[in-house]
Order: structure tokens, then sequence, then C-alpha cells
């Protein structure tokens, strides 16, 4: 198998896996035991990879919130920011091209009497951040967009969105889930108020990931999602997953940012498939992408078909989370394609652990499938002959 599935997830890194075994195996008290030894050590252990992520993103420690992932940060977040500002207004802006856990999220809202703005973007896939600042209105209490998209890797202006919100005194919340760990982020220079991101989109560990919620002198308020004990400051009630957590610090501290190598290997991928097939386009890029993120419509190749013919290659037709649904992409179709386009994208994502021996076989592979499904198709052969857009 040739894994290029990596914004779907990352495979564990050995460094950060031998970091979590003592936590599986010896170390296993419950962090809030702190009344004994084995329940100290494990919490040394949770503050310590609050430290590691805290420095990732050039942070202050209690400023960072253990969480099960985006998903329950992006979750927590939205909700409770409604819930707690919903006195001053109920209006949220976010864009069409997220991911579906803020979008369904606000879909929730709007049945609970929420007022949602949704950006739209251009055919690269990019907002236009004064239609952003237009949009801002005196009820606005949340601005939620992400920094890199998990379909496309078009990456917002997240900086330049920060300041519009600073400037019109709202919250900025950062889905930076494909971002973190990809790329570097100073966020003591970047005035985002709240981020989330996860571990095992950067080779950490599945089930655990973190909010940033930035300390102010108006203190940010965020009602609960989870109730229980007075973990993670009363906002995240649970029994700690100690293994995971120093999982995820490992993976914050082991993170390269921007890796060249990657890049290369998708740009050579990304014109070696240009060069060698007809009909080829790749999505956004007139836009600036995570350099590991690739999305390839292969005109009048069905995406489900060729993933069938390439089953040696773990690629995706979008996002991990939507995989199985029928419908075609909603980031795509944003982008202004036609559902035929869209049914014929694929995304292929890349990681350190690609080598170029692999990328030259996908690249042959591709090439002799995509050919072999068009001369066994009718479509392919009236739209060769000009009966078809």
């Amino acid at each position: 198998m040739i894994y290029l599935d990596n914004n779907a997830t990352t495979r564990l890194s050995e460094e950060v896996l031998e970091t979590m075994l003592p936590y599986l195996r010896d170390e296993y008290g419950n962090a809030s035991s702190i009344q004994h030894k084995l329940g100290r050590n494990a919490k040394q252990a949770i503050e310590k990879a609050r430290y590691q992520v805290a420095q990732l993103l050039q942070v202050q420690d209690n400023e960072i919130i253990f969480t099960s992932g985006s998903t329950e940060a992006i979750n927590m977040v939205i909700k409770g920011i409604y819930e707690r500002y919903r006195i001053k207004g109920k209006h949220i802006i976010t864009c069409q091209t997220e991911h579906k856990a803020v979008l369904n999220t606000c879909e929730y809202l709007e049945r609970q009497g929420a007022d949602i703005t949704y950006l739209p973007v251009g055919d690269n896939g990019q907002i236009n951040p004064n239609e952003l600042s237009l949009a801002i209105r005196p009820d606005t209490i949340l601005v939620t967009l992400m920094a890199a998209n998990n379909e496309t890797g078009v990456l917002f202006p997240i900086e330049q969105i920060a300041h519009i919100c600073q400037e019109k005194d709202v919250l900025f919340f950062c889905d930076a889930t494909q971002y973190v760990g990809k790329a570097s982020l100073d966020l003591s220079l970047c005035p985002i108020d709240i981020l989330c991101l996860s571990a095992h989109k950067f080779h950490g560990p599945k089930g655990i990931g973190a909010l940033y919620v930035r300390r102010k002198s108006k203190p940010i308020q965020i009602s609960p999602l989870l109730h229980g004990g007075k973990q993670e400051h009363g906002l995240r009630g649970g029994t700690y997953p100690v293994a995971n957590i120093v999982g995820l610090g490992k993976a914050a501290a082991s993170a390269s940012g921007e890796n060249e190598r990657i890049r290369s290997l998708r740009d050579f991928f990304e014109q070696s498939i240009l060069r060698d097939i007809e009909e080829v386009h790749i999505h956004a890029t007139t836009s600036p992408r995570l350099y590991n993120t690739s999305n390839v419509l292969f005109r009048h190749v069905r995406s489900a078909e060729l993933m069938t013919k390439l089953s040696h290659v773990a690629i995706s037709s979008g996002s991990a989370c939507v995989s199985g649904d029928r419908d075609p992409s909603h980031v795509l179709k944003a982008m202004g394609l036609s559902d035929e386009d869209a049914f014929c994208s694929l995304r292929f994502s890349f990681s350190k652990y690609n080598t170029q021996e692999e990328i030259e076989q996908v690249i042959n592979d591709v090439k002799e499938t995509v050919l072999k499904i068009r001369s066994q198709s009718p479509i392919w052969q009236m739209y060769k002959a000009g009966l078809l857009e």
C-alpha cells in the first residue's frame, strides 16, 4: 500500500509511539489522583505536553485546553460562544468550504435561532477579505474560518482575517487542523482568539487534540460542551487520556513545519500528471496551498472507479468525514465545479514518509489506469468527438 491520504490521518511516528508506551504500561495513574506518585507522574507528563503544544504555537501554557480532537473543539467553541454571547447577537460568519464539523454545527445553531452568513469563495477556493469585513455587523459574535482547506489545501489569509476581526472587535475562531504541524504559526504575533488542532494530522495519535483560547483582559466566555469534573479549567470534564496527551506533546515538539522535500514530491507528481495525461486539471493552483496537497480532476473518469482500480494506493475523493456521501464535494461545488467534474476529482496528500520511488510508481499507475478507463468509456469517446462539453 502506498499511502497518499495524509490529510485524512497520518502515520504515527516511531518517536511519538515510544514516548507514549510507558503511559500505556507502567505509568497508568490517573492525572487527577495527585495524592500518590503514579497520579503525580501522569499530571507532570500532561503539563509537559501542554508546554510542548504551547511552544509550537508560541502561547502561554494556560491557554491550551486538551480535547478529543478538532470536531469536539469546534462544537464546544461555536455552540459555547453562541450560548454565552447571544444576548449581544446571534450572527456568526463562516465560509461555504469549511469542514463539515463547522458547517453542520452552524446548521444546528440555525435551527436554534442563529443567523449564519456563509461567505462564498472564488474558483480558486479563496475568500475575499473585503467581503468578510463588509459582512461583520454590530450583532456579529463570531467569525469561524479555517487556516487550510482539507480537500484542496487552499490557505486562507488568517493573519489578515485576524486583524479584521480585531479591528471590528469580533472573536475569530480558526480551525487550524490541517495547518498546525505543517507550517509555522506564531500566535504571539497573529491575533487569532481561538484555534483548534488534532494530533493525528501531524504524526500524533488519534483521539486527542487541543484548543487554544487567548487570555484577554476581558476573558473569552465559552460554555463547556461536556460537564464533569474540573479538568481543563472546567471546560472539558473527564479522565485524562494521558498516553494520547503525551503523544500530542511529542508530535508538537517534533513538528518540523514546512517541508521542502514533501513540496518537491507534490510538485513532481503534479507536473508529471499534467504532462502525461490529457484533460487533467489541478484545483486551486492560483491560490497559496499546503505544500502536501493536490486535488486533481481527471475529466470524465469517476473518482470512485479510479480508486477501485488503484486499490494499492490510499487516496481520497474528498474529506474523510464525507467520503461515503453520494453527493459531490461541497468544497469543489462552492468553487464552481459541475457535479460531473466534482465526481471526477481525487485528493492526493503527501507526508514525510513518502519516497520518490513511490510517487513515480503512482504516476505510472494513475496514467495507465486513466488511459484504460477512458479507452473503454463511451462518454470519453463522445467527449473526444466533440459531442460533450
